[in-house]
């Protein structure tokens, strides 16, 4: 315990990293819970886009209050929501790239994660902790 209570004192940003893991899985989870369900009942669009705009909530709240701790304003959720439609794009883009390329309408998304976890966390991190770093 003394290991991880160190290792999170020397790198906080590496530690920021775990807890956006931590709120990205909880959101993944949702995204691909809410598509997956609606699959059957409208096309993968649809039901990705239904599942991103549910996960965006809860990732919301939960990036403010647990991964970054900032307060909110109205320039970090612009930023927040700006950074997550142009996250939704390229997920969306990389979804029927996957799609025509022949994967399966369940499979599809898993690698549109792996592609755009990365680059989520540093558009993210980038507009909610914009003002936070220039301050320090």
């Amino acid at each position: 315990m003394r290991l991880i209570t160190g290792l999170i004192k020397r790198n906080p940003k590496l530690f920021e990293f775990v807890k956006f893991g931590i709120v990205g899985g909880i959101a993944l989870f949702i995204l691909y819970l809410v598509y997956y369900l609606l699959l059957s009942v409208c096309g993968h669009n649809l039901s990705y886009t239904v599942g991103y705009m549910v996960s965006i909530i809860v990732n919301y709240l939960l990036t403010v209050y647990f991964t970054f701790k900032v307060k909110l304003n109205t320039k970090r959720t612009i930023g927040f929501v700006f950074s997550h439609l142009v996250n939704y794009l390229i997920q969306i883009g990389c979804l029927n790239l996957f799609l025509v390329l022949g994967i399966s309408e369940q499979w599809a998304p898993f690698p549109v994660f792996i592609i755009c976890v990365p680059i989520n966390f540093l558009l993210v991190r980038y507009f909610i902790k914009k003002d936070t770093d220039e301050e320090n």
